[in-house]
């Protein structure tokens, strides 16, 4: 296993061939919480409108410093059992009102994906959140992509499986496992709840410290997988 910080790949990393067919176009997955987008700002806020109208306390900082599993994983530290799914529903339908607006791209996104389009290649989004919503904050900050939503850890594969994605971009150890159950290469960011060391114990080929270090990255990537 292979890991890097600087923008040119190591060799071994570029010169792995995934274990199922390389797509073409070539097709690049991205995670989109902490990877493409800076959702904390606008989850803060829907936590504490949840909070407002239910009553229940929840602590607001820590849920969002651990961003990446399942909304119902999270509520689940907060609500008793039966009560989640009410709460989960009640979130969903708060979030376009409170989570959007707030929520900017993060550092380099728009230009890691549009690497991806200029090499000729396909970017898709791959995400844990609720489908309608993760669309909702692709548009707002200007990314058009194919997405698939509802889909954690290991049952990413699923999607990038179809899409045939050679290379699955994320910020959490459980895009790790998603990428390596679908035998794409694991392009790690340090951006979000796991630090770098995290993902490289998780099984990560590439760690960057972000976004803004993927277009050099990819370049010297998809030259050599060419």
């Amino acid at each position: 296993m292979t890991n890097d910080h600087a923008a040119a790949p190591p060799a071994d990393a570029t010169a792995r061939t995934p274990a199922h067919p390389r797509s073409h176009p070539l097709t690049v997955g991205f995670d989109l919480d902490m990877t493409l987008i800076d959702s904390r700002p606008g989850i803060r806020a829907v936590y504490e409108q949840l909070v407002a109208e239910t009553g229940v306390y929840v602590d607001v900082e820590l849920a969002v410093s651990r961003l990446g599993p399942p909304l119902d994983e999270e509520l689940a530290n907060w609500f008793a059992a039966e009560r989640v799914p009410e709460a989960s529903d009640l979130y969903r339908a708060l979030y376009p009102r409170y989570a959007i607006d707030p929520t900017p791209a993060m550092p380099g996104a728009l230009d890691a994906v549009g690497a991806v389009r200029a090499a000729g290649g396909r970017p898709v989004v791959v995400t844990a959140k609720y489908e309608p919503n993760a669309r909702l904050h692709l548009d707002h900050v200007g990314i058009d992509a194919e997405l698939r939503g509802w889909l954690w850890a290991e049952a990413k594969a699923q999607a990038l499986l179809e899409w045939g994605a050679s290379v699955y971009v994320g910020d959490h150890v459980g895009d790790v496992r998603g990428a390596r159950t679908a035998g794409a290469l694991s392009v790690a960011v340090a951006t979000g709840p796991c630090d770098a060391a995290e993902l490289r114990a998780a099984g990560a080929d590439v760690v960057l410290d972000d976004l803004t270090q993927f277009p050099a990255w990819f370049a010297a990537y998809s030259s050599a997988a060419a």
